[in-house]
């Protein structure tokens, strides 16, 4: 278990590190762009997310769960040919959309309401097949434990994407628009990205052998999940072109409408997926080992490593809701320049429960071969968003998406925490109370410390004073509720790396 906190760690450090610069980032193009151009780009980026999907996105869980299959069997030669496997099947998708799209270049760009989203598609478009290999790639690191690996490659890729796009909107002069740098930079990086996995990847011993006995199982086990996330990525494209849509039935204007989209999607839901940070993390380091318990039939260990991995999530979303709560309006102003921005975010500071769930347990059921029942789940939620996407825009707006979310993300969790709870024993209802004990008095006391401080201070400092003493008195109650163990953490995280203690051992 220590292995695993250190493990977790390393690779929370690597996500937070490289969520923070894409946060930047996105607070760049939010300037330079404009909510409008933030809009066109997001549309832009979704669509080809959806072929992305399709081509590779159901690979690198299948990947990692069959190779620590094989590892919990002792036939780690098989783990070689369902890489080969899994090579084969993204090129097999990816190489045939490529081409066409492109053969079908002038019907297909008309799904986009703006042009500038189709030239920015096509851009990002030359680099399909190269992301499908490198998710690949990825998921054998996974698969076989190297997340230093796996991270660092992840992490490459977002500074190489900032660099080069930040070079070429700021620096470079280059007559293009800001929007189709930005989407160069994207591509760019991904084919680097792709270079940098496959060296590393040959480096390491990693090879291709005969699919033989592999291929159609790769298939089959990968077909679930990839259908999930390419229906999540077709809904989103969908939602897309859709919500634009209502909010001008509704009244809106174009410009407004595409704004009004830029605004959720490009702003506050970037700032409401701090807690995949953390989550991520967590899935990551825990799918190879949850996936060889269960195959190993280990249940007892199981069910300790959902409960830790529940735990912590539900901890992470409840700590950050009062900070959303009380200061969601005064980040969105600071960050985006978007008051709007800033109380959607306040609004949808609950929506972290459902959405932090809902991202663990979808991980750890796959990771238990229920990939087709998490199909159904994402269909079931998917369904409650599009009708709210549809009925709502008229009556609440830009809300009407973020409602949409909270019923997709709720049914989501809610449907797998019941067939999580059939194939171990979960027992974070008690500490989920707990939590719950945390963060009202810290939302309370928040509210009423920044009322008081806006009297007598601009909105910067007062946020930040707000910010600090929340965090206080949520790390009192914490300890005081025996929630986190400060102590464990510190002789974990601190002193074990403190050279000191290391000369003291060896003397010893």
């Amino acid at each position: 278990m220590r292995n695993l906190y250190k493990t977790t760690a390393l690779v929370t450090l690597f996500t937070a590190f490289e969520h923070f610069l894409g946060f930047l980032y996105r607070i760049i193009l939010s300037r330079t762009l404009g909510a409008e151009g933030l809009g066109v780009y997001q549309v832009a980026f979704t669509v080809y997310s959806v072929f992305l999907t399709i081509s590779a996105s159901g690979l690198p869980v299948t990947l990692s769960r069959t190779i620590s299959k094989h590892r919990a069997a002792n036939t780690p030669k098989k783990g070689h040919a369902a890489t080969s496997s899994a090579v084969i099947v993204a090129l097999m998708f990816s190489l045939p959309i490529t081409l066409l799209l492109f053969f079908l270049r002038d019907p297909f760009s008309r799904i986009f309401a703006d042009p500038r989203s189709a030239d920015l598609f096509y851009i990002l478009l030359f680099g399909l097949s190269f992301t499908a290999l490198y998710t690949v790639i990825r998921g054998s690191f996974w698969g076989n434990r190297r997340f230093f690996a796996y991270s660092a490659v992840e992490l490459f890729e977002e500074i190489s994407m900032i660099t080069i796009g930040v070079l070429l909107i700021l620096v470079i002069p280059v007559s293009l628009p800001n929007v189709n740098k930005a989407a160069i930079a994207v591509f760019v990086s991904h084919f680097l990205s792709f270079f940098v996995a496959l060296v590393y990847y040959l480096c390491k011993g990693g090879k291709l052998a005969s699919p033989k006995g592999e291929f159609l199982p790769m298939l089959k086990s990968s077909l679930p999940v990839t259908s999930m996330r390419a229906t999540s990525s077709l809904i989103s494209s969908l939602i897309s072109v859709l919500f634009p849509m209502r909010l001008i039935a509704a009244g809106l204007s174009p410009a407004r409408a595409m704004s009004e989209y830029g605004v959720v999607y490009g702003m506050v839901m970037p700032v409401l997926m701090l807690p995949s940070t953390l989550i991520g993390s967590i899935a990551l380091v825990l799918v190879p080992e949850l996936a060889e318990c269960y195959y190993k039939k280990e249940k007892e260990k199981l069910s300790a490593l959902v409960t830790k991995a529940m735990n912590i999530t539900l901890m992470t979303a409840f700590i950050l809701i009062p900070l959303f709560l009380v200061c969601g309006e005064s980040v969105g102003i600071f960050l985006f320049s978007d008051a709007d921005s800033g109380k959607l975010i306040a609004y949808s500071a609950f929506l972290l429960i459902p959405l932090s769930i809902s991202m663990i347990t979808t991980s750890m059921l796959n990771s238990m071969g229920c990939e087709k029942q998490t199909l159904i789940f994402f269909l079931l939620g998917s369904a409650a968003m599009l009708l709210s996407v549809w009925f709502l825009p008229k009556y609440l707006g830009s809300g009407a998406l973020i409602l949409g979310m909270a019923l997709d993300y709720l049914i989501v969790s809610v449907c797998s925490l019941i067939l999580l709870r059939k194939h171990t024993k979960v027992g974070s209802w008690k500490y989920c109370f707990k939590l719950l004990l945390v963060a009202v008095p810290a939302a309370a006391l928040g509210f009423g410390v920044k009322y008081l401080l806006m009297t007598c201070m601009s909105y910067i400092p007062a946020t930040v004073i707000t910010l600090l003493l929340i965090a206080l008195i949520e790390g009192l109650l914490l300890w005081a509720f025996r929630l986190f163990d400060f102590k464990d953490f510190f002789k974990r995280f601190v002193i074990a790396k403190l050279p000191i203690r290391k000369k003291a051992k060896a003397h010893r």
